[in-house]
């Protein structure tokens, strides 16, 4: 698992050039960014690369080495990332509603319909190469009613169709949105679980009581300090605050309770606001931790907590996750046996 800088690559408008002073010549340079190419030469220079070449200069993150490749992929200026899964981005253009998926490793990209994404809650089932790919996405009309809308690649249009709700579900502004066990399952803003079944196209709320938290949990910006991940078939819940050290919630559907969990058996989670991951197969150290997509020394390690120790890495970490800005950074799988990436 690494994880993706979208300060650069990804971020609405392309940035300017920078200005550096030199040491040596005592005047002003202005350094123009790779963006100020033209698109047809970025694409034949980046064409010319390898694939290992390329990943080691993109613009990722490797938290079990602590290093940082650097990468511009100038296809995707203008866009925003919505979601990842299985090595692709979710992506989308808001001023032309483009929605497309695109795969950092191989350059491919394969485009959807287009569509107005109102909320940032989306999210896909599998890779866009499996005919079993589905698009999800979800907002509340009103406290009882929600609309859901269902796409799939090669689908001429989006399928838009209003639910109503037998408990409250407002959606969370940003994506707290999974897929397990052929089933979506979305964090309302207030707790509630809604759980989408693509096959049926049936919608509903779980009568489940929200996560407890203590009382004095909950501060400014306490929606962002929420991540939802899937590990093991299980659905995890990650509530997090700058005064307590985080909490992690399995749902126990047998039972229809949220439990907090003291170990994590193992496995290890990523969490970013856009979207959440669990690895099971990573080194001993690694293990029974949180990562955050927050990188800090000047892009040299990643905050993360561990559950054994029961206290962050590096210590004394307290922030407010709103100072964040969520489409800075997303955490990303690499493709599954390519030996040659340094990160898996």
């Amino acid at each position: 698992m690494v994880i993706i800088s979208l300060r650069s690559s990804l971020a609405e408008t392309g940035s300017d050039g920078e200005r550096m002073v030199s040491d040596e010549k005592k005047e002003n340079l202005e350094l123009r960014n790779w963006s100020d190419l033209p698109p047809e030469l970025l694409e034949l220079i980046m064409s010319r690369l390898t694939l290992e070449a390329n990943v080691r200069a993109s613009v990722f993150y490797d938290p079990s080495r602590r290093k940082t490749y650097s990468f511009e992929l100038p296809e995707l200026y203008g866009s925003r990332v919505c979601y990842t899964k299985d090595s692709w981005l979710l992506l989308y253009k808001m001023r032309t509603h483009r929605v497309f998926f695109f795969n950092p490793f191989t350059r491919d990209m394969i485009k959807l319909p287009r569509f107005e994404l109102t909320y940032q809650i989306v999210a896909f089932s599998c890779a866009p190469t499996s005919a079993d790919c589905v698009v999800f996405t979800v907002k509340h009309i009103s406290p009882t009613v929600v609309a859901i809308s269902t796409c799939h690649p090669g689908a001429t249009e989006w399928v838009t169709n209003n639910y109503q709700n037998r408990l409250p579900f407002v959606s969370s502004i940003w994506n707290k949105l999974v897929f397990c066990n052929g089933l979506f399952y979305c964090l309302s803003l207030t707790g509630w679980l809604g759980v989408y079944d693509p096959l049926k196209r049936d919608w509903g709320v779980l009568v489940v009581p929200p996560p407890k938290c203590p009382e004095n949990f909950f501060a400014k910006n306490w929606w962002k300090g929420k991540f939802m991940a899937e590990s093991k078939g299980d659905i995890l819940v990650i509530y997090t605050c700058c005064s307590e050290n985080p909490i992690v919630y399995r749902l126990d559907l047998l039972n229809m309770v949220w439990e907090e969990m003291k170990t994590l058996d193992g496995v290890t989670l990523f969490a970013s606001f856009l979207s959440s991951h669990s690895r099971a197969d990573l080194p001993g150290i690694m293990r029974d931790s949180v990562y955050f997509s927050k990188v800090r020394f000047f892009g040299k390690r990643c905050i993360s907590y561990s559950l054994n120790d029961c206290r962050y890495y590096p210590r004394k970490q307290c922030y407010d996750w709103g100072e964040q800005d969520a489409f800075e950074n997303i955490w990303i799988e690499p493709p599954q046996g390519q030996d040659i990436l340094p990160f898996i």
